[in-house]
């Protein structure tokens, strides 16, 4: 339903009966009309409203109608308005000539004639009602220009977003299918290096002495898998958003400790090592296996991407949080490359010179928030990078937090009865 927009229209004389009397005339609900009685009351009105009609008798004390015409013709603001003239002189005076000549568009003498001046006042109004239909058609169709080309930019943004979607899933299962093939290949050859020793009778290369290497090679392979596939379960409890926290009270600084004894050997292979640096135990409230795969995710970034160099593992706290700093000397992460490495599935790096799916960051920023924590980087892109997880020591009961926690562990509860 469009709008109604009513048409002003001015008239001026001197004489308040004419006014009165020409207001009567021409009044109708489609307009509203002003009244000046003078040039210059006039020109206030004309400075304040935008009008349909103006119409000037031309003799009025001061300044009578054609200097006010000549006025408003000089006025970008008032030259399209048309204006019609009338006068009580006599036509032998030839006002009507003038009138044009002052760019009038009629020129009516008194006394008026109801009908001819009523029709004139429509033709006038009718003009103008359709003025403002063309501006309001004009608007409506720049508007909806507008909403098309939003739309046209939203839908070319979730194209691009559905081909990047696309070009993750194809690049992911490419990756998860190379990370996988890695250990069992392994696995596989080694089940088939033992197999050909039995065809062969050579009993001794299977013996006691040998077995423990062998369990122990196997074992690495398949934590690998298992790991794999539990960042891949990770990522979609949290896009589900199923993943869960279960809180028990331990001390900190000993999981630590735990951790960097175990991936020693894994330091090792990149001929480096993993320093915990001392610091007074740490008694808090968080889900131990959960802030262990955190740890465990920046000590295993930190060694992928540290250059070779040592890695330091900070603690530091208060009474209210704690934080631990991973600490490498690797290349830095530069800037632009500082928050797009806790998406998932990126990388600092390209497929060809680390492996990993690219998950670890993401997950643990996910487990750092699930606690009420925060997870974050510092680098100057140049000498090394400094990860840092900071947690509460106690999480409150009434924080979103464990209300999350809380209905996500209902959900697991009443899906394993």
């Amino acid at each position: 339903m469009k709008a109604h927009v009513l048409s002003k229209v001015l008239i001026v004389d001197d004489l308040a009966d004419n006014l009165q009397a020409l207001d009567a005339l021409i009044r109708d609900e489609q307009r509203i009309i002003f009244h000046a009685a003078s040039g210059d009351q006039a020109l206030q009105l004309l400075l304040e409203h935008e009008f349909a009609l103006a119409i000037l008798d031309v003799q009025m004390p001061g300044m009578d109608g054609f200097e006010l015409a000549e006025l408003m013709r000089g006025t970008e603001r008032t030259r399209h308005i048309p204006i019609v003239f009338t006068s009580a002189a006599g036509r032998e005076l030839n006002y009507a000539f003038k009138g044009y000549e002052s760019g009038a568009v009629d020129f009516l003498y008194k006394p008026l004639d109801s009908d001819a001046v009523r029709s004139k006042v429509n033709v006038f109004v009718a003009l103008d009602q359709q003025h403002h239909e063309r501006l309001r058609q004009i608007a409506a169709i720049e508007q909806s220009r507008r909403e098309q080309q939003a739309l046209l930019e939203q839908l070319s943004a979730t194209q691009a977003e559905l081909q990047r979607s696309l070009r993750m899933r194809d690049d992911f299962m490419s990756l998860v299918a190379h990370e996988l093939r890695t250990p069992l290949n392994t696995l596989f050859l080694e089940s088939q290096m033992r197999m050909l020793q039995l065809q062969r009778g050579n009993v001794e290369a299977l013996g006691p002495e040998r077995l423990p290497a062998m369990i122990a090679r196997d074992q690495r392979q398949i934590q690998s898998m298992i790991r794999l596939i539990d960042d891949m379960l990770d990522v979609s409890r949290i896009r589900s958003g199923r993943l869960s926290i279960r809180p028990t009270h331990f001390e900190l600084m000993a999981l630590l400790k735990r951790v960097v004894s175990d991936l020693s050997l894994q330091a090792g292979g990149y001929g480096t090592t993993i320093a915990l640096h001392p610091h007074e135990p740490v008694e808090g409230q968080w889900d131990e296996f959960r802030i262990e795969q955190v740890i465990i995710n920046l000590l295993t970034n930190a060694l992928r991407y540290g250059n070779g160099q040592p890695v330091d593992v900070v603690v530091e706290g208060n009474s209210q949080e704690v934080r631990i700093d991973v600490i490498d000397g690797g290349i830095g992460i530069c800037e632009a490359d500082q928050k797009r490495i806790f998406e998932p599935f990126e990388r600092g790096a390209s497929s060809k010179e680390v492996k990993g799916l690219g998950l670890g960051l993401a997950i643990s920023r996910q487990l750092a928030e699930a606690h009420g924590g925060r997870l974050f980087v510092t680098s100057d892109g140049m000498t090394g990078s400094i990860f840092s997880v900071v947690l509460p020591l106690f999480t409150s009961d009434d924080t979103s937090a464990n209300r999350a926690v809380a209905v996500v562990a209902a959900q697991d509860a009443a899906a394993e009865r």
